[in-house]
């Protein structure tokens, strides 16, 4: 099954600046992911990008939701039409004439599956966090406390144990962390600090 979008450009120039209300995002999420753990995820990941927009990118409030928004939607597709993802959230969200940057955020957070590469900081971020925040969730279960007391120490020993947690891809975690110029451990930490526990 090719997940391959097929192309390069998405949404249109018209609708920069145009996004969801908070209320409209959630209630698209509740109704097209069903699946606890999926929206849990989406939620921990929409946390990543606010967090990260506010204190490292230094985005104004519009900005900060447009980041937050591509992370909470980003997997909206996965749960009941897995054949179709991105693709369905992307034409949804082009049909609404959502900004072109948050598409293009969603379209590219995979590019060995849909063959959009991240180039903005907001792509690489979303590509960054979706398979961390994911590998850390996992580590925290397993965790007494969770993600209290959480190192980076840690979080790499796992990372190295291609058995744990074999689903998230080392190559995409690897090839996010050198698209974004950012060190590994400087992710790890950010998502230890920051990733909810439960949905908020």
């Amino acid at each position: 099954m090719s997940l391959q979008l097929g192309r390069s450009s998405f949404g249109n120039i018209s609708g920069k600046d145009n996004v969801y209300t908070r209320e409209r995002a959630n209630a698209l999420l509740n109704e097209w992911v069903l699946n606890p753990k999926l929206k849990l995820h989406m939620v921990q990941v929409a946390h990543l990008m606010k967090n990260w927009a506010i204190e490292v990118e230094r985005c104004n409030e519009a900005e900060v939701w447009k980041w937050e928004m591509a992370g909470l939607l980003h997997d909206a597709d996965w749960d009941q039409w897995p054949e179709l993802h991105c693709k369905k959230i992307i034409e949804h969200l082009e049909a609404d004439n959502i900004d072109p940057t948050i598409i293009r955020a969603i379209a590219s957070h995979g590019h060995v599956h849909f063959g959009v590469f991240p180039e903005t900081n907001m792509d690489k971020m979303l590509y960054a966090f979706d398979e961390l925040s994911g590998l850390i969730h996992a580590y925290s279960l397993m965790r007494p406390g969770a993600y209290e007391g959480m190192d980076i120490k840690g979080v790499k020993k796992r990372l190295k144990d291609k058995a744990f947690a074999a689903n998230v891809s080392r190559e995409d975690i690897e090839d996010a962390s050198q698209r974004a110029g950012i060190n590994l451990d400087i992710l790890l930490g950010f998502i230890i600090k920051h990733q909810p526990q439960a949905s908020l």
